[in-house]
């Protein structure tokens, strides 16, 4: 949970920075992505211990095998989070494209499941996970309207392609975000019920796209 607090800090932060155009607390964000690392190590370190001394079996076996997936994908998106940092800081003081609306709702999804999905993995909730994976569409229709919009805005004047491609990067930091709160929600039905199952599965046509 402390590892889920500074990243959602971290999140905040980088959007805050991207939106006032704030280099300082930019730089700061990607800083301060160090203690996050440290944490994930820790933690990780910890529940090997744990599985070494205390030999848990069951449904505590596949609670801290879970738990060590977990942190691992926490702390990836912090970076995602410090990689929107960066993006502020090869900005620089070009001017703002447009203002941002949909970027920062994205932030707010992502945050939300963030919470929601580690709320399920504290109280072993396999129907609070499905409901964060559900939130993962909004998260994804988001990235397609930023998409969409941005493009236009490139191919109408291709002088604003820089700036376009900063905010898709944010975009895409974001949506990466959402796929890895989507991957917690996967554990905890790991940890609920021995299953490994998918739970938003790519179509077809667009695994490739990657």
């Amino acid at each position: 949970m402390r590892l889920g607090g500074m990243l959602d800090r971290a999140i905040e932060r980088s959007m805050q920075s991207l939106t006032e155009r704030d280099l300082n607390l930019a730089h700061q964000v990607v800083e301060d992505d160090a203690g996050i690392n440290d944490l994930r190590y820790r933690i990780e370190e910890f529940c090997l211990a744990t599985i070494a001394t205390q030999q848990p079996a069951a449904g505590d076996l596949r609670a801290i095998v879970a738990g060590m997936s977990i942190v691992v994908d926490l702390e990836r998106m912090a970076d995602h989070a410090a990689g929107i940092a960066k993006t502020v800081i090869r900005m620089g003081d070009e001017p703002p494209l447009k203002e941002l609306i949909d970027l920062p709702r994205m932030a707010e999804v992502c945050r939300d499941m963030t919470r929601q999905a580690l709320r399920a993995y504290m109280t072993a909730d396999p129907a609070l996970a499905r409901q964060v994976a559900a939130q993962d569409d909004t998260i994804d229709g988001l990235y397609t309207q930023i998409f969409r919009e941005l493009l236009t805005y490139m191919i109408e004047d291709p002088q604003t392609t820089s700036r376009a491609l900063f905010l898709l990067f944010a975009g895409h930091n974001l949506e990466r975000i959402g796929d890895r709160a989507t991957n917690i929600a996967e554990r905890v039905i790991f940890m609920a019920s021995g299953v490994v199952k998918e739970l938003n599965p790519e179509p077809l046509d667009t695994m490739d796209l990657e």
